[in-house]
């Protein structure tokens, strides 16, 4: 009878950040329980191009006979306190590790309790443990944490909680264990390489819905050098969560932490597609074309209205094919997939023109597709909006996540260079509305964001190319380009006509 397979024990790393702490370095290394050091793996000791003899302390250390397998590296360069735990969790992965600690080298946090860190991770309920010294009241005081630093942890912790919907005791203890697999899905390389790095790698872990588990550790302050500059670090934490907050919510690009492939649905009233599906309501069902899909969100509230839906997209997001009735992969900067069948009744290009190289192109293929008399209804943001002008005018210009500054917007269109597209294209224009912003849903709800949504309305319709967030415009090919699609009756009439028109207006110019 073949006997079960024992689970492998987790490869555990223990990354020591240090410098200047020759005289430090390896009172801590020794400190380190007996009995754990047998399950340690690797001791990675990073000296951040110390100005003193740390990398010779740790060498040292690494030579005892009780020392678990060790690796001592200087950097030639001060990479700061994030740069340094960047260079040890790319080693880490390298070397093959599943779990790292990382203990600093000033002796700061207590490696007796090593164990305690990493056994949340080993019983498979972590991907994160933090050391918290808040979680015994009182203790971070005994421990002789001075009492501003002590405030301003609070202060910054309750802050961060309230910005981020989290209710963690302690955001700025270094003492941390993690899966080293939870790190690899995180884009910390692009982590700032100051002391806010510690921030940064919680916001990425919530945003990626990892588990952070906390346990208390005893405090501890010495003789040991801070290099913290406490007012810039409360600046950057702040900065940090609250950028990642206006990140999600369209300002700003936060490039640490990763963005969606899949195009939201602007649901609600006013949005570009709420627009666009107030035209298709009480219609009889059509044959719809949703250029650029996504996940089919708004294909599905297309076919709830009766319509049968085509969508297309570069990527297919999980579930599109059950929200449309057909799906086609393909870039659109390459033109129409041809696998494409129609003809349709309506094509939609919802939030799609912007993001093409040359959307003129594509809009001609279009017609192909499109049954005689049938429409284009296309949305785009509309440059003019207060929010652009008043960002290029303060010389403050950059990409947002999404909305009109987009980070994979290709093209800006403000009415008029909108309608020159559309006239370049082949197309005339049947309606054009303008959306109100979504910076009323920054009002909440309630009374307030109704009045915030009455003042967008009026604002709109007082001046739509200063207050439209969006153009939503619904066209149809040109007169000449539908008869040669085969509408042939009074033809010479309708060029009799427009030959009438062209002698006036070359009249209208001479006088």
């Amino acid at each position: 009878m073949p006997q079960p397979t024992r689970p492998t024990a987790p490869r555990i790393g223990v990354l020591v950040v240090a410098y200047n702490a020759e005289n430090t370095l390896a009172k801590t290394l020794q400190r380190i329980p007996a009995e754990f050091r047998a399950r340690i793996a690797e001791i990675l000791v990073m000296d951040d191009a110390s100005h003193d003899a740390t990398f010779l302390a740790g060498w040292r250390w690494s030579q005892q006979e009780d020392a678990p397998p060790t690796v001592v590296m200087r950097h030639t360069k001060n990479l700061g306190y994030g740069g340094n735990q960047k260079a040890g969790y790319a080693l880490a992965m390298e070397r093959g590790l599943d779990i790292v600690v990382i203990l600093h080298g000033d002796g700061q946090y207590a490696p007796e309790l090593i164990a305690e860190m990493v056994a949340p991770i080993e019983r498979g309920e972590a991907d994160a443990v933090f050391g918290s010294r808040m979680m015994d009241s009182g203790g971070a005081r005994r421990g002789g944490m001075p009492a501003y630093k002590w405030l301003g942890n609070r202060v910054l912790t309750k802050i961060e909680n309230s910005l981020l919907g989290t209710s963690l005791t302690e955001f700025h203890s270094g003492y941390r264990a993690y899966r080293v697999d939870a790190l690899r899905d995180l884009l910390i390389d692009r982590n700032t390489d100051a002391f806010d790095f510690d921030t940064q790698i919680i916001v990425q872990l919530i945003d990626a819905g990892k588990r952070i588990v906390e346990v208390p550790i005893p405090t501890y302050y010495g003789d040991e050098i801070c290099y913290v500059n406490g007012l810039k670090y409360a600046k950057d934490v702040v900065k940090d969560v609250l950028e990642y907050r206006l990140a999600m919510k369209g300002f700003g690009s936060c490039p640490w932490v990763p963005k969606a492939e899949e195009y939201a649905f602007k649901a609600g009233d006013g949005s570009s597609h709420a627009e666009i599906l107030a035209m298709l309501s009480g219609l009889a069902p059509m044959n719809v074309l949703d250029l650029g899909c996504s996940g089919g969100l708004f294909a599905e509230q297309v076919r709830k209205q009766g319509h049968t839906v085509t969508g297309v997209d570069y990527i297919e997001v999980p579930g599109v094919r059950e929200r449309t009735d057909r799906f086609l992969l393909a870039d659109l900067n390459q033109g129409l997939p041809p696998g494409l069948t129609g003809p349709f009744d309506l094509v939609v290009a919802g939030d799609v023109v912007e993001h093409l190289v040359n959307p003129e192109q594509l809009l001609r293929q279009v017609q192909q597709v499109l049954r005689p008399g049938g429409e284009l209804v296309l949305s785009v943001p509309n440059f003019g909006h207060w929010y652009s002008r008043l960002r290029v005018a303060l010389g403050v210009f950059d990409y947002d996540r999404r909305g009109i500054l987009d980070e994979t917007h290709l093209r800006f269109f403000s009415r008029a260079s909108l309608r020159r597209m559309i006239r370049n294209a082949g197309y005339d224009l049947l309606e054009l509305r303008s959306t109100g912003s979504p910076f009323v849903q920054l009002a909440g709800s309630g009374a307030a964001a109704g009045a915030a949504s009455a003042l967008s309305r009026g604002l709109v319709r007082l001046r739509p190319t200063m207050f439209g967030y969006q153009y939503v415009a619904r066209l149809t090919p040109h007169a000449q380009e539908v008869i040669t699609a085969g509408q042939s009756a009074g033809v010479d009439e309708l060029l009799a006509a427009q030959a009438r028109r062209g002698d006036e207006v070359a009249a209208g110019q001479r006088s």
